[in-house]
């Protein structure tokens, strides 16, 4: 419990506290004291004299035992921001990630300002990759799949509250919801991380099933890379997120299945992170 309740010298006890599990202890104190007694941060900066009360301290040493224990911050807060939009998430969804921005950066390129195409987003999640795309293309009509239905009920209360009405979200195991339909581009940040890779350590408050993908980590892209041709109308593009190490297995595993076009592209980081293909 904090012993002294002015504002400024609990962020400082709680960023110190927060320091040995977090690169950034300073802003996660400053955000859940903010949360906690339901301020903008700003309001921290403004007031650091202000005492609260024990009430106001207990609940933000609930959550700081939340974060101490390794709970992501963005399912402490219930929120995450992408591409300009505050996203609700919970451990139902995969916390959205800055280099996806990257994939929805390309699928913009690929549709003009005013063009009214079918974009179809697989494993949508929190619906981040599909709201983006829909709000900066408001003319397109976006189809969005997930096996999670807890995951969708996310992703509809994130678009219900931006206001976003040209998406469609349909439960259902990757390509199985849209069987029969076409699409102008397909998007995808599908699960991409080998079982047993050292990296889940740091991820196992997420959906396991929005991580990985088989021994290799490519279980779901050859999902993709076999059953999206049929959805794709003639000169159709797929746009697939995965792993910084994968690049040369994914394009050998589009070319296996005749695509064409196969380039991939890099980050801000310098990492190839998103592969494009056109439909054989």
């Amino acid at each position: 419990m904090f012993e002294d309740s002015r504002i400024g010298k609990i962020v400082a006890d709680a960023a110190g506290r927060l320091a040995s599990i977090s690169d950034s202890a300073r802003l996660d104190a400053e955000l859940l004291l903010a949360r906690t007694i339901d301020v903008p941060r700003s309001y921290l900066f403004a007031h650091p004299e202000e005492a609260l009360d024990r009430a106001s301290r207990e609940r933000l040493e609930r959550l700081l035992e939340r974060r101490l224990a390794g709970e992501p911050m963005a399912y402490i807060t219930g929120t995450r921001e992408f591409w300009s939009l505050d996203l609700h998430v919970s451990p139902a969804t995969l916390i959205p990630r800055p280099e996806t921005e990257l994939l929805v950066e390309l699928a913009l390129r690929e549709i003009p300002r005013r063009a009214g195409l079918r974009v179809l987003d697989l494993g949508t999640g929190s619906g981040a990759i599909a709201l983006a795309i829909a709000r900066d293309r408001p003319r397109c009509r976006v189809t969005a799949t997930d096996s999670s239905a807890a995951a969708l009920d996310i992703a509809r209360i994130n678009a219900r509250e931006h206001a976003i009405a040209n998406v469609e979200f349909l439960a259902g195991d990757w390509t199985e919801p849209v069987t029969g339909r076409v699409f102008d581009l397909i998007v995808s940040n599908p699960p991409y991380v080998a079982a047993g890779d050292p990296a889940l350590a740091s991820l196992s408050a997420e959906p396991e099933a929005a991580l990985i993908a088989g021994v290799d980590g490519l279980d779901a892209i050859r999902v993709l890379a076999r059953d999206c041709p049929t959805l794709l109308a003639g000169g159709g593009k797929m746009l697939l997120e995965h792993g910084a190490g994968q690049a040369v297995a994914v394009a050998d595993l589009l070319a296996a299945r005749s695509w064409i076009d196969v380039e991939c592209r890099r980050d801000l980081a310098g990492l190839p992170r998103v592969t494009s293909a056109r439909r054989p």
